[in-house]
């Protein structure tokens, strides 16, 4: 990891402390009219790297345009043929989505932006954006509440009952809902500050995510397609074990053959992705859109988005030339977003215990506004951060001797930190599940003392977290397993919490509200193990800000905690 970022010019006038809602307002006003810089930054990168390009680099150069106009006949023609033919037709949406985004990423590689930004802003402007900031700020604020409440109240009581839930179940969802953000509200370090435009915003974002992905075809078509091909994706490197072990070995899905090879295998794709500007490409969208809407700063939106893909640590690393110049609450929000969400490396992982995919990675995608909203009104910020106004993605290409000379050399890279990882979890598992058992262990043989002989850490933490997993939705009856649950994953880690609920289905299966419920909750890495692992990594990118990492991480890891939660009650009201 580099010690010594990038140079970075930074305008180096004090920083005056400003009232949240006045800065929003100016903000907004002041974003009405500029777009955001949105850039890749190759950190790093200097003139001894410099090489001269290969003949097949010169080729693609001189010839690039008639390349890939010629990619983008051949997506055109298969998106044509899978259209019209019976066999295939059935999916044409998922089919149309994936065409289409490659021909535009193609065709806007020749084709300015301005050309589609221009004549939209031309409408949006003097239609919506210029009237709407001509509102007093009180009137806008209860504009958005308005429509948040509609939209909370239309989502629980405006579908049809499934089989097994009364309405009665929902409105605990929409209590349950209302008392989190009153939670958040009452223990914000500074509650006159809170951005309350970004909670709204956050709150009805993750509403519209639940609501496509579970009540519309076309969402529910677009996350299956791409939890399934998740799910296949990952299958391959069963042909990778397969080199190594026999058919019989494979076939019996051990977690050492079958899921820490997936892990290796995604984490060297990834890199390679990485290699070849990809995951900035995707990351980059991300972020200059919940930039945009959220009214955060450039780094906090590129962490955010980019967490459920690259993970905790990870994600900080695309922004590390700023964390050592972010703010109190811009660290608290990163940490957050890490906590609040699983990362694409242990994605395989579950998809092999029989999690359903689909609803890792909607939680996944609903936790990043709400890690967003419940950050800031946990820790409002105080201050102007250095990114706001423009989105920024490191390459992360540290040094001369670590940057890959090609694709498969950054594949190569990429397998031997993923045994690394593999490595890691394997270890963390196996001593953490024996560091829960002895201490159930110890725990029961007190309370033998008392008369109580099944006293575990999960039933007292179980206890604690019962009312939370009332509010949630969870049926009456199965409240203590799933809080059980809860706690497993709090103390240990969501890996461990997900083979207790896979074994509970075994042995005594919960209902399908429960168990969907559950199965959203425990979609994050808010544990104490996950504890020291963001402490860690970000005081080495920040070691001026170490003090202050410390202070805020028990806080964030509550509230990457509770995001999931949050989650699993918002899909609870549609259940």
């Amino acid at each position: 990891m580099d010690a010594h970022p990038s140079p970075l010019i930074v305008d180096e006038k004090p920083v005056k402390r400003q009232n949240s809602r006045s800065s929003t307002d100016s903000l907004s006003k002041k974003e009405a009219s500029h777009d955001p810089e949105v850039f890749v930054q190759n950190a790093g990168a200097n003139e001894d790297d410099e090489k001269k390009p290969s003949r097949g680099a010169l080729f693609y150069k001189r010839y690039r345009p008639f390349i890939l106009a010629a990619v983008a006949l051949v997506i055109l023609g298969w998106w044509i043929s899978a259209t019209v033919l019976r066999a295939t037709r059935r999916r044409w949406i998922v089919q149309t989505l994936f065409a289409w985004s490659f021909i535009l990423i193609i065709a806007f590689r020749f084709i300015p932006n301005s050309v589609v930004t221009k004549p939209v802003g031309a409408v949006w402007n003097p239609l919506i954006q210029t009237p709407w900031y001509k509102l007093p700020y009180r009137v806008r604020l209860a504009i958005g509440w308005a429509c948040l409440l509609a939209i909370v109240f239309g989502t629980a009581f405006g579908f049809k009952l499934e089989p097994g839930t009364t309405y009665g179940d929902r409105a605990i969802n929409v209590l349950g809902l209302f008392i989190f953000q009153l939670g958040f509200w009452a223990t914000s370090k500074h509650r006159s500050h809170v951005p309350w435009p970004t909670i709204i915003v956050g709150l009805f974002l993750q509403q519209v995510i639940a609501l496509f992905v579970l009540k519309t075809g076309a969402g529910f078509s677009i996350f299956h397609w791409i939890a399934t091909l998740a799910a296949d994706f990952l299958r391959q490197a069963d042909f990778g074990s397969g080199f190594f072990f026999d058919a019989e070995t494979i076939d019996k899905h051990w977690f050492f053959v079958n899921t820490l090879g997936s892990i290796i295998f995604f984490i060297a794709f990834v890199q390679m992705m990485y290699y070849l500007g990809v995951m900035q490409w995707v990351i980059k969208g991300f972020a200059w859109f919940f930039f945009k809407i959220m009214d955060v700063s450039g780094a906090e939106a590129v962490v955010a988005a980019a967490s459920p893909w690259v993970g905790q640590g990870e994600s900080a690393c695309l922004v590390r030339p700023y964390v050592d110049l972010m703010t109190e609450s811009e660290i608290h929000l990163t940490m957050t977003s890490g906590f609040s969400t699983i990362a694409g490396s242990v994605l395989g992982a579950y998809i092999r215990l029989g999690v359903p995919p689909e609803n890792l990675v909607t939680s996944s995608v609903m936790s990043i506004p709400a890690s967003m909203a419940i950050s800031k009104m946990r820790l409002p910020e105080l201050d102007e951060p250095v990114t706001r106004g423009r989105v920024t993605v490191d390459r992360g290409n540290s040094s001369k001797e670590k940057k890959p000379a090609n694709a498969l050399h950054a594949f190569s890279q990429g397998a031997l930190f993923g045994l690394i990882v593999a490595g890691q979890i394997l270890t963390n598992v196996l001593t953490v599940i024996a560091l829960v058992a002895t201490i159930n262990g110890l725990l029961t043989w007190i309370g033998r003392g008392f008369g109580i002989h099944a006293l575990t850490l999960e039933l007292i933490i179980g206890y604690i977290f019962y009312p939370l997993t009332f509010l949630i939705g969870v049926p009456r009856s199965e409240i203590l397993p799933v809080a059980r649950l809860f706690a497993t994953k709090l103390v240990a880690n969501e890996f461990v919490a997900y083979l207790r609920l896979q074994e509970m289905m075994a042995t005594a299966p919960l209902s399908q509200r429960a168990y969907t419920i559950a199965s959203y909750g425990l979609c994050g890495f808010a544990n104490l193990g996950s504890l020291g692992i963001q402490i860690g990594v970000l005081s080495a990118l920040a070691p001026s800000k170490t003090k202050i990492i410390a202070r805020i991480a028990v806080s964030a890891m509550i509230c990457g905690f509770l995001s999931t939660l949050q989650t699993a009650g918002i899909v609870g009201m549609l259940l």
